[in-house]
């Protein structure tokens, strides 16, 4: 048995190999290319399936007579494909038991989860780089969440927009609210710090769409600049007194010691997926499961989730 068979590589250490993104592996893994299993919630290809990958997309070289040569037999697949891969893109807990549901409902299937933010997940989307796209973007403007951008960025590609639920999101503050903070406008106050997250988040449209509406300049506030990449380090940060405010969720303010929640708006956060023959046999499963009441018991279970409109189609095109 040769020294490799016993190495397996992480989706994160195969893009550093590589030298691709993350999401370049999971499109790998979703069309075949590379065969790869799951260990808990984690993805792992084996080195030796790596390293047939590598040699199926070598140049193939000259024969002495010029003569393309044709690869090895034992190159040649001689297994059945791959099981098809879906990536769910996503911060958002929900968005682990959903996929949990799906592979018990799909053994077919292999889910791949990618933490990536709502616009992100949209451009990934409109790409074929993700499948089930969950994205929560409030449009100032209308007051409507995620349509107005959904139509815009996918264009031309027939999808289906449904419900997975709503939840209460505002601003993290110290406990005890050291600040007196109670609505946007208080961001206009001289010297306050933000936490902020990165482009793309639906937090961080939320921020900017506030921000916008009330007249507040971003260069107003100490540490716009700075970004991070979740919820929870928003709230770590207030907590430890870095920033004196953040924008998230009320399930994240649940979990880090130190910060209080004010509830500002109430955002709907939706699934998206594309409407294709071979999608599907897994979107009538996703509507199945989010309709089902094992499901929405199990979600009431984790947070003050509003489940009324779960899997209610909210537009389609």
């Amino acid at each position: 048995m040769s020294q490799s068979s016993d190495i397996s590589y992480t989706t994160d250490e195969l893009a550093k190999l590589l030298k691709i993104s993350k999401l370049t592996v999971y499109d790998l893994i979703k069309k075949g290319e590379l065969s790869s299993y799951r260990v808990g919630k984690q993805m792992r290809v084996d080195a030796a399936d790596l390293e047939a990958y590598k040699r199926r997309n070598r140049m193939i070289p000259e024969g002495p007579l010029g003569q393309r040569q044709q690869p090895a037999s034992h190159d040649a697949p001689s297994s059945p494909p791959f099981p098809r891969s879906i990536v769910i893109t996503g911060q958002d807990i929900s968005l682990d038991v959903l996929a949990r549901h799906l592979e018990t409902e799909l053994p077919e299937y292999r889910m791949l989860r990618s933490h990536i933010g709502s616009m992100d997940s949209l451009i990934r989307m409109y790409k074929g780089e993700a499948d089930l796209v969950s994205t929560h973007l409030l449009d100032g403007d209308s007051g409507e969440y995620n349509v107005p951008y959904i139509r815009r960025l996918l264009v031309g590609m027939p999808h289906l927009v449904v419900n997975l639920l709503a939840r209460s999101a505002g601003l993290f503050v110290a406990e005890g609210n050291p600040h007196g903070i109670t609505c946007w406008a208080d961001l206009a106050r001289p010297g306050m710090r933000i936490a902020n997250r990165e482009q793309g988040a639906g937090a961080r449209v939320l921020l900017d769409e506030q921000l916008r509406l009330h007249r507040i300049p971003q260069e107003g506030l100490l540490g716009y600049g700075k970004t991070l990449t979740n919820h929870l380090s928003v709230a770590a940060m207030v907590a430890s007194g870095e920033a004196d405010v953040g924008v998230g969720t009320a399930k994240a303010a649940s979990i880090v010691e130190g910060v209080s929640f004010i509830p500002l708006i109430q955002e709907r956060y939706d699934l998206v997926m594309l409407k294709r023959p071979d999608n599907s046999p897994w979107i009538e499963a996703v509507l199945r499961i989010l309709r089902s009441d094992s499901f929405k018991r199990e979600l009431r279970a984790i947070a003050a989730y509003d489940l009324s409109h779960t899997g209610e189609i909210m537009a389609e095109a």
